[in-house]
C-alpha cells in the first residue's frame, strides 16, 4: 500500500481489536425524520464520546485502533472505553449528522482506490448502546481527506482532501449512506510562502504551501453558504449550495485572501452566522471576521495571537472551538503544548486572557462536552486524552489530572443518550 507523504511530517523538521457489532438505528429513515425528543435531566443521560485516530495505515502510521466510543462521567469528566470499532483506517476526522442517527469518518490515506483517494465511511448510530454500524465506504475525491462536515440538512456531507487539493459533495440517501459525489472542486493559485511574517519570534514550523491543501469544508449556519479554509494557497473560499443537485457556485466574492503564509486551518461561526473565527496554523493567528449572510461576503476587523508575547520558539495552533454560551473561545497550540483562552466582547472582538499547559504533547483537537463542564483535548504525540473544568463565569480552565489513554487521537463528537 502506497501513502503520500503525509501532510503532519511538515512542521518541525480498553477493547482495541474489537469490531463493534451495533444495530441499525430505528429511527424512521427519511430526510427530514428527527430522532424522538430526550429528557434532559441529567440524571436520565448517558454521554458518549467517539474518538478519531491516526491507525497504523494511513500517514503518519499511528497506534490508533479506529473509532473509540468512550462513557463520559459528568461528576468528574473521566472517560471509560466502552467499545472500538477497528474495520476502519485512519479515521482522522469524524462527525455526527444534525439529528444523531448517523456517524460519518474520513479515512486519512491516499489508496482507497486507483485514482489515489481517500475514503469516507458512514455508520448509523444506536441511540441505545451507542454502538456503531457500517453503513457504507465511497471514494472521498482526493488523497488524504482531512475534514468531514454535514450540511444542516443532513443531505449531503462535505470533504476537505488536504493532499488532493480537492473539496467533494456527497449526497448522503434517505437511509443515511453515501449515495454518488455531487460535486468536485479542486482550486489553484500562486505559490505561497511557507512561513507567514508575522510568526512568534523564533517560530521553525512551517505549512505545506506547495499547493492547493483544503483544510476544513463547512456550511454556514444558514445552509447557504459552504466555506473552505485552504492552508496551502492562504485563502477563505465561499461557495452557495444548490439543494436540490448538490452543485456548488462561487460565492459574490469567491474567496478571501489571509496573510501570506498565514494556512487557515479551521474557523467557527457565532451561532447567528455573522461573525466568523479563522484560525492559522502557520502563525497562530485568530482573525475575526464579519459574515455577510445574504451574499457570503468575509470581512477581516481583528487579528490576535494564540500564544503570548512572552512565548518564543516554533508552535502551530491547530484547533478552535467556542463555548457553548459564546462568550469564551479556545485554541489549542501544538509544539507550544498550550491552550489559549479568550474573552469575546459584545462586538465579537477577541481578548486573550489566559494560556494553559496541556500537560501532553501536540494537542490537536479539543472539544466541550454537552454541558460545556469539561474541555477534552486529543494529544496525538503522547497517546492520551487530558481534561479540563471550565469556569463558565470567567472561561479559564483547570487541569482534572485526568489523562485517558488513547493511541495517536486527533478528534471527538459528543453524544447525549436517554439512560436505560
Amino acid at each position: 500500500m502506497k501513502n503520500s507523504l503525509s501532510r503532519r511530517l511538515f512542521g518541525l523538521g480498553g477493547l482495541a481489536g474489537v469490531a463493534v457489532a451495533g444495530s441499525h438505528s430505528a429511527f424512521a429513515a427519511d430526510d427530514t425524520a428527527k430522532a424522538p425528543e430526550q429528557d434532559t435531566t441529567p440524571s436520565k443521560q448517558k454521554t458518549f464520546c467517539y474518538l478519531g485516530a491516526y491507525t497504523k495505515h494511513g500517514p503518519p502510521g499511528g497506534n490508533g485502533a479506529g473509532i473509540t466510543v468512550f462513557e463520559m462521567n459528568s461528576e468528574t469528566g473521566s472517560l471509560t472505553n466502552v467499545m472500538t470499532f477497528t474495520d476502519i483506517d485512519s479515521p482522522s476526522y469524524i462527525v455526527l449528522s444534525p439529528d444523531k442517527r448517523f456517524l460519518y469518518a474520513v479515512s486519512e490515506v491516499s489508496d482507497f482506490d486507483t485514482t489515489h483517494s481517500g475514503s469516507v465511511t458512514a455508520f448509523s448510530v444506536n441511540h441505545e448502546t451507542a454502538a456503531l454500524t457500517k453503513l457504507n465506504t465511497v471514494a472521498s475525491g482526493g488523497a488524504d481527506p482531512a475534514y468531514v462536515s454535514v450540511h444542516p440538512s443532513g443531505r449531503y456531507v462535505f470533504i476537505a482532501n488536504y493532499t488532493g487539493g480537492t473539496v467533494s459533495v456527497i449526497h448522503v440517501l434517505a437511509d443515511g449512506s453515501l449515495g454518488h459525489t455531487t460535486e468536485l472542486i479542486h482550486d489553484s493559485g500562486p505559490r505561497m510562502p511557507d512561513r507567514a511574517a508575522d510568526n512568534p519570534t523564533g517560530n521553525f514550523a512551517v505549512s505545506d504551501h506547495s499547493s492547493a491543501h483544503p483544510h476544513m469544508v463547512q456550511a454556514d449556519p444558514t445552509g447557504k453558504f459552504v466555506l473552505a479554509a485552504d492552508a496551502g494557497l492562504d485563502r477563505m473560499y465561499v461557495w452557495t449550495i444548490d439543494l436540490d443537485t448538490g452543485h456548488l457556485k462561487p460565492a459574490a466574492v469567491p474567496f478571501t485572501n489571509m496573510t501570506p503564509g498565514s494556512a487557515p486551518r479551521h474557523f467557527c461561526f457565532s451561532s447567528d452566522g455573522r461573525r466568523l473565527y479563522i484560525l492559522c496554523e502557520q502563525d497562530s493567528k485568530v482573525v475575526v471576521a464579519d459574515f455577510d449572510p445574504d451574499t457570503g461576503k468575509i470581512a477581516p476587523r481583528q487579528t490576535v495571537s494564540t500564544v503570548t508575547a512572552h512565548f518564543k520558539g516554533s508552535t502551530l495552533a491547530a484547533g478552535i472551538v467556542l463555548s457553548p454560551d459564546e462568550r469564551f473561545l479556545y485554541v489549542s497550540n501544538r509544539l507550544g503544548d498550550s491552550l489559549a483562552v479568550f474573552q469575546m466582547a459584545k462586538d465579537g472582538g477577541l481578548t486573550l486572557v489566559d494560556e494553559i499547559w496541556t500537560h501532553a504533547d501536540y494537542g490537536r483537537a479539543l472539544s466541550f462536552d454537552p454541558s460545556g463542564s469539561y474541555l477534552y483535548v486529543a494529544n496525538q504525540r503522547s497517546d492520551t486524552i487530558t481534561s479540563f473544568r471550565v469556569d463558565k463565569t470567567t472561561g479559564k480552565i483547570s487541569f482534572t489530572w485526568d489523562f485517558t489513554p488513547a493511541g495517536s487521537p486527533t478528534c471527538f463528537a459528543f453524544l447525549r443518550l436517554p439512560a436505560a
